[in-house]
């Protein structure tokens, strides 16, 4: 074991966590906001951000969706190489790995229930008439990234008790 691993974490190292974690959940939400977009939205052609346009609207709604991950995922670069002293002392990848994770799977389940759902912008998939499955897939692995994320964070925290 090194020495930094027996080590009981300070102040400075919660708050280098913490900073870690909200990159993370920056860096997941624009992950995943461009994983949707990219695969679902462009390659496979299920639907658009906003599919009750024309064509040139869904389009710009999906060229703004596009733009929203792409300054996200911006903002976690730019929060890793300001922070890199500070993140640098954080003794384990667990809170970025859990900001991760969660970001991405709060992104899809917002994405889900809230944009799928509730506003009706889009569905999955707008060419098939049995959503469910698709529904319980989509929102399925939402849970299960943030089970992973949460899991992720807990046994950063369980560890600290140990030591």
């Amino acid at each position: 074991m090194s020495r930094d691993a027996r080590r009981v974490p300070t102040a400075s190292d919660r708050q280098a966590g913490g900073a870690a974690l909200r990159t993370g959940l920056i860096l997941g939400i624009g992950a995943m906001g461009a994983l949707d977009e990219i695969a679902f939205h462009q390659l496979l052609q299920w639907h658009n951000f906003y599919d009750h346009a024309g064509d040139v609207g869904r389009i710009v709604s999906d060229g703004l969706l596009h733009l929203f991950t792409l300054a996200l995922l911006l903002l976690g670069a730019a929060r890793l190489w300001s922070g890199r002293r500070t993140l640098a002392t954080v003794l384990t990848a667990r809170p970025l790995r859990a900001g991760v994770l969660l970001g991405m799977g709060g992104f899809q389940l917002f994405d889900g229930l809230v944009n799928h759902k509730l506003l009706r912008l889009h569905q999955i998939r707008a060419d098939t008439g049995n959503l469910l499955p698709y529904d319980v897939a989509w929102n399925g692995v939402a849970l299960l990234l943030i089970l992973a994320g949460w899991a992720s964070l807990t046994a950063d925290r369980s560890n600290r008790g140990r030591r």
